[in-house]
């Protein structure tokens, strides 16, 4: 174990040595002569452009959804929707809006401005690696929706959503101004929001810069201005931070963890963690051989060390798991993490009998962990009979790849955006489920298609939770695909520098943070 961490210390920080670039270069000229603006960053750009539709991240603070999750105990929690009614089993929902909200514009927050942001979520002008913004999938069945007052909306559904208010929690229900939402369900300029920072500049690829909300209805934020600077690199990352040029980073695959241990060594900086939405597993091609048969997918499933795999790759920072539903979800429920190397061996004798089978194995070769650890998979894997043959690809290849069944095993993730576990479960559980077919799953169980049915209309929530347990039990059972861990989110920053900066389900405090 110890030689694995060395080994992949060693890699990344080879890595940071050879780039030779500075973060400096995402600074606009405005910017830069800005003292007060404190500066992060994240591998990825997380406000959209004008022409680019997808969900402006939550963990920026700039849009506020209707419902959101309770920090502590994942169940829905009111933000701009102070109370609700469910009304004829679920077939409609009356929400009542806070009152005294402006956007940024300085416009109202009116039951028509959710009206209207409902009508422009239905356009879904583009696919996204982001959370897609589909009203089918966050108001599914919606038919018609109201403003009943300035305060009130009514939304009325063709068939019982009882779980509705958990679809609806956070990517669910954001809710901007309607000056800011173009025709064709893209934005008009930037993203404008209700929350404690407004967006000032944003330039695709390289930073957005946002403001403090002085006209926020709560309590303000600390910090004046941040800048959130896009800097994919993990190694870079990790050589801004040493050399002072962003004070820390934030989102999901912040900083790895081998990088935070070693950042965590030097006095200036802290390193603040929380449970992760994201799931990782193993996807296996459920339409061809071996991994059409249930033995073959629950050896792999036995075979693996998952506990080796986060102590040694993830330095204790995950938590291995054998369920697909994220613990972020107030419907998780824990089952023992199974290893039995005899068993697996004797499951996949019964499959392959003495013949060797050649698999393919396609991981994201943008990152590191990611390839360490199918070398390490691919090495214990070689015991059940399968030689496996590493495939590093750029992630739309690697989409494409395992849309069309051109691959046997693959290494993938999965978030919860909202609190609604049929978010999952449909997803991947149904025959005709986006994420089943997108990674040719194959997978089909009639008892679970008639708990996913059921599902919608049971507004009895001890029975709804014990059908939630059973799907999660038999996905356990039959390993459509193999759960490996929970990851935490990582948060490291300059502690010498910035206060108030903890990491938390989905970003940071940012509203929290300031210069000390």
């Amino acid at each position: 174990m110890r030689f694995l961490r060395a080994l992949f210390l060693l890699i990344l920080l080879t890595a940071v040595a050879g780039c030779g670039q500075r973060a400096e270069q995402g600074e606009s000229e405005h910017a830069a002569t800005d003292e007060d603006a404190i500066v992060l960053a994240a591998y990825r750009q997380l406000a959209p452009g004008e022409n680019d539709g997808y969900y402006c991240s939550r963990i920026l603070d700039v849009w506020e959804p209707l419902i959101t999750a309770d920090e502590e105990t994942g169940e829905p929690a009111p933000c701009l929707a102070t109370s609700w009614e469910m009304l004829e089993g679920g077939r409609v929902w009356v929400f009542h809006l806070r009152a005294g909200v402006r956007f940024h514009d300085g416009t109202p927050l009116t039951a028509q401005a959710v009206v209207t942001n409902l009508d422009w979520m239905a356009k879904e002008p583009r696919s996204t690696a982001f959370y897609a913004r589909s009203r089918k999938t966050y108001y599914p069945n919606l038919v018609h929706v109201e403003a009943l007052d300035e305060l009130t909306v009514r939304m009325t559904f063709s068939q019982p959503n009882i779980n509705q208010l958990y679809n609806m929690m956070n990517f669910g229900s954001p809710v901007y101004a309607p000056s800011c939402l173009a025709d064709d369900g893209n934005f008009s300029g930037v993203a404008v929001g209700t929350g404690p920072f407004r967006i000032v500049e944003n330039v695709k690829d390289r930073y957005v810069l946002l403001e403090r909300n002085e006209n926020y209805y709560g309590e303000k934020a600390r910090a004046r201005r941040i800048m959130v600077r896009s800097i994919p690199s993990p190694e870079v990352r990790f050589a801004a931070l040493k050399a002072e040029e962003i004070m820390g980073v934030l989102d999901l695959n912040a900083m790895p963890p081998v990088l935070a241990e070693e950042l965590a060594q030097d006095e200036r900086f802290a390193v603040s963690t929380s449970r992760s939405i994201m799931v990782r597993y193993l996807a296996m091609n459920g339409t061809r051989h071996p991994f059409d048969d249930v033995r073959m997918r629950r050896a792999v499933s036995l075979l693996i060390n998952r506990r080796l795999l986060v102590d040694a790759l993830y330095l204790g920072y995950a938590t291995p798991t054998m369920n697909l539903l994220s613990i972020a979800s107030p419907f998780y429920k824990a089952f023992p993490v199974e290893q039995d190397a005899t068993e697996a061996k004797r499951l996949a004798h019964e499959v392959l009998g003495d013949r060797r089978q050649k698999v393919v194995y396609c991981v994201n070769g943008a990152d590191p962990i990611a390839k360490g650890e199918a070398e390490l998979i691919a090495y214990w894997l070689a015991d059940l009979g399968l030689d496996v043959r590493i495939e590093a690809l750029e992630s739309p290849m690697m989409t494409a790849v395992m849309r069309r069944g051109d691959y046997d095993m693959a290494r993938s993730q999965q978030g919860l955006p909202s609190g609604d576990p049929l978010y999952v479960f449909n997803g991947f559980f149904s025959p005709n489920g986006t994420r089943n077919k997108a990674l040719s799953l194959g997978y089909d169980n009639p008892e679970i298609d008639t708990l996913l049915a059921a599902l919608n209309t049971e507004p009895d929530e001890g029975k709804r939770r014990a059908m939630f347990d059973r799907i999660q039990a038999i996905s356990v059972a039959e390993q459509p695909l193999v759960p490996l861990y929970y990851d935490e989110t990582i948060a490291v920053y300059n502690k010498a520098r910035l206060t108030g900066y903890r990491a938390l389900r989905y970003g940071v405090s940012l509203r929290e943070v300031k210069w000390r």
